[in-house]
């Protein structure tokens, strides 16, 4: 173990160090620490580079395999790059920041001991809202820039999260599986290949050629258990790589619900009672094995995933609809195959391909004719969901993407992308009927071109044109032949978008983005789900305009790193879609609505040295309903919710981190670390303004959160154990549609890293 600092021995983050002449890597982590391992004893040359910095060579000495002879480094500034860089402004999460997107970047290595789940973190970034229905593995809304639901897509390494199954969702995975986590706002780059009309959230896993085993399990708070695992194994000689991940996750989440109806005497009335129909448990795992570093690729990775899920249901929408048996269960198999290389034709031609076929199956089980109540007491009865039976859903999907990156000349950047994804729908009630009598399938093929020059040094802009096509098709029962037929349609529609960045200074900019963009039906709001939503084939895509322009400032002096950053978002969105109340408890998608959304938001954050880190940031959105005629009622003048603000979402949020650590604490390799975190969020509307007041139980009270978290890392990072409280005083918190969030919870994490980044 090695330590990297600068002249005035602050260690640093994001230096690769290098064995000449093998491909055997690593990079330091916050702490400047970086492992490295030989095959053999001898002689070796490391070479360390980071921007900023000039690169520096070290000859080092192995008395065996194991043990390596490295003393402390230090790498010196390279004052030509300075007028351009920062030392410490160049991770790779500042670089993303000071693009022409507006972008997130969070560095997830610097949270590895927490017990937080990926929508946890996120919920704590600029512009970012995330809202829950309960608690572990509820389901939630999360929004960008106050666009929500479908708008929003979810990826892996730039893979779609939900083709590895339902269980894959950011309320399930750990933290530690994530190096780096991007949220793009809006306009998103075309090498995610998506129609991401309100934004993308992009989570980034370890990509070093080098072995490591990161482990963990946290117990906690409602019998919560969850446990963690990511490891690498590389055969130096033939290049040969094995990957492995996965985590499972268990709750009871049986937290006590505050003033909810119950029945003593014959009479309503209300208590504190806990959940009693909200078990939750998740598992997933991933092999990959491949080859990387040879003539002919970059990487080649073939691998196979499985997800499972099964969850109780203890509530509806909202609060008064209680479950006592529905049951909600299923699991994925996935096949994948991706490949990479850089520098062909001459060092100007860059190739990626990812091809995956999977089978997701869930079923929700609502066999029981009862009504319940919070007590657990019931009444015969109705089926609790309105839809009794077994509602199946299996769809097989296909999905493959490619990339292709040409430089033109210096400077200049051509980019192409292709997606084809493609689902197919049965969904059944498995009660009365083995198969889905009417599929469908859904195809979308998706071709992004961009262009990207550098002028002057300090403007860069990024053209980009999309091009979107939707093909479907369903068997409906048609009335003219007294039998089923086959309905296809194929629809296609363009897109196109800049995102530039101008430095004025070092570490200094301002930056704006436009994207005009659509977001395609997904298969619930075409085909439905069999349970609870009505298929709707004349649906059409949502339609908007992106508008973000920020200025970001970043400044180190000394031991002091400061980052600013502004942003002001436009949204006009088109044809939204929308749930409509259909009939029996069902409803179904509609293009009913445009919304107008305008928001600013900002961020400061502070480093001091090494032992201090606070975060401030906060959010202001407005929402307004910009439709003037209800497409489903026309004929009734102009809608009574016509500039108002909608529902149900809320205007005004911010987050304040504050972080203290002590390094060499009780020995030279040891760090303390202690984190307060407070979330705050204005009241909101949960109806429409003109039939609420504040008084009512129509308003969604203001919230101020406080989490606090003590973590101790030794033998350089290796041991780890952390404590940590959610909700230290115990606030009555309500999400989503005034839904109760757990209350105070305790959990204890254990974590054992062995790590050669």
């Amino acid at each position: 173990m090695a330590r990297v600092v600068d002249n005035n021995n602050t260690p640093l983050e994001a230096v690769t160090v290098k064995i000449v002449g093998t491909p055997k890597s690593a990079t330091t982590d916050s702490n400047g620490l970086f492992r490295l391992s030989v095959t053999h004893a001898g002689s070796f040359t490391i070479e360390l580079t980071n921007v900023g910095f000039i690169a520096q060579k070290q000859s080092i000495l192995a008395q065996s395999a194991d043990k390596v002879d490295i003393e402390n480094i230090i790498l010196q500034r390279d004052a030509r790059q300075m007028e351009v860089v920062e030392v410490d402004g160049r991770s790779e999460t500042r670089q993303l920041k000071e693009q022409g997107f507006a972008v997130n970047a969070i560095d997830t290595r610097k949270l590895a001991n927490t017990t937080a789940d990926l929508n946890e973190v996120l919920n704590r970034s600029t512009g970012v809202k995330v809202r829950q229905q309960g608690g572990m593995g509820s389901d939630f809304e999360f929004s960008v820039n106050g666009l929500s639901g479908s708008a929003v897509k979810f990826f892996i390494d730039g893979v779609p999260l939900d083709i590895m199954g339902s269980a894959m969702a950011l309320n399930n995975i750990p933290v530690n599986l994530a190096d780096r986590i991007e949220v793009y706002k809006g306009v998103a780059p075309i090498e995610l290949g998506s129609d991401a009309l309100g934004g993308a959230v992009n989570i980034v896993t370890n990509k070093s050629v080098s072995n490591y085993l990161d482990f963990s399990h946290s117990y906690g708070s409602f019998q919560s258990n969850q446990s963690a695992l990511n490891t690498q194994y590389v055969h130096q000689p033939t290049g040969i790589v094995f990957k492995a991940s996965g985590f499972f996750n268990y709750s009871k989440n049986n937290y006590m619900m505050h003033d909810v109806e119950t029945v003593e005497d014959n009479a309503f009335v209300l208590r504190d009672v806990p959940r009693f129909n909200d078990r939750y448990r998740s598992a997933m795992g991933r092999f990959e094995v491949g080859l990387v570093n040879k003539s002919w690729a970059d990487a080649f990775f073939i691998g196979i995933g499985y997800t499972d899920f099964d969850k109780q249901v203890q509530t509806g929408v909202r609060q008064s609809i209680v479950y006592g048996h529905v049951t909600r269960d299923g699991n994925a198999k996935a096949l994948n195959l991706r490949y990479s290389k850089t520098g062909l034709l001459q060092d100007k031609l860059d190739l990626s391909l990812f091809a995956n076929y999977a089978k997701d199956y869930s079923v929700v089980a609502d066999t029981v004719l009862r009504s319940y109540r919070w007590d657990g007491s019931y009444m015969e009865g109705n089926s609790e969901t309105g839809s009794f039976g077994l509602s199946t859903v299996d769809r097989p999907r296909i999905f493959t993407r490619a990339n292709v990156n040409y430089r033109l000349f210096e400077n200049h950047k051509l980019s192409l992308n292709y997606t084809l994804d493609q689902i197919e729908n049965n969904a059944y009630n498995a009660y009365y009927m083995d198969e889905d009598e009417m599929p469908g399938k859904l195809g979308k093929h998706i071709v992004g071109l961009g262009y990207q020059h550098e002028l002057f040094g300090r403007w860069t802009n990024t053209f980009m044109a999309k091009y979107y096509g939707l093909a479907t098709e369903k068997k409906q029962y048609d009335y003219a032949v007294q039998g089923m037929v086959n309905v296809s349609d194929y629809n296609g529609y363009y897109g196109y978008g800049i995102a530039s960045v101008y430095k004025l200074m070092s570490g200094a900019g301002i930056k704006a983005s436009y994207e005009n963009t659509y977001r395609l039906q997904d298969v619930n709001e075409m085909f439905g789900d069999g349970f609870q939503i009505f298929n709707n084939l004349e649906l059409k895509p949502e339609a908007s305009q992106n508008v973000n322009l920020g200025l970001f400032y970043g400044l180190q002096s000394g031991k002091h790193d400061w980052f600013v950053e502004a942003l002001g978002t436009y949204r006009n969105v088109k044809d939204f879609i929308s749930p409509n109340q259909y009939a029996n408890n069902m409803i179904q998608y509609q293009n009913l609505t445009n919304s107008l959304v305008r928001g600013v938001e900002g961020e400061v954050r502070y480093v001091y040295g090494n032992w201090l880190s606070a975060v401030v940031n906060l959010t202001y959105q407005q929402a307004i309903d910009n439709t003037k005629y209800q497409k489903n009622n026309p004929d009734n003048g102009i809608s009574s919710t016509y500039k108002s603000e909608i529902p149900n979402r809320p205007w005004l949020f911010g987050n304040f981190d504050l972080g203290l650590s002590k390094n060499s604490f009780l020995h030279q390799d040891d760090r303390l670390q202690f984190n307060l975190m407070t979330h705050f969020t204005q009241w909101y509307y949960r109806s429409w303004a003109n039939i609420s007041t504040q008084n009512s139980t129509e308003i969604i009270p203001r919230q101020l959160i406080h989490s606090a978290i003590v973590s101790y890392a030794t033998q350089g990072g290796r041991y780890n154990v952390s404590f940590e409280c959610r909700n230290l005083t115990n606030e009555l918190a309500f999400d989503n549609f005034r839904l109760q969030r757990p209350g105070r919870a305790f959990y204890v994490k254990l974590r054992y890293a062995l790590l050669q980044k």
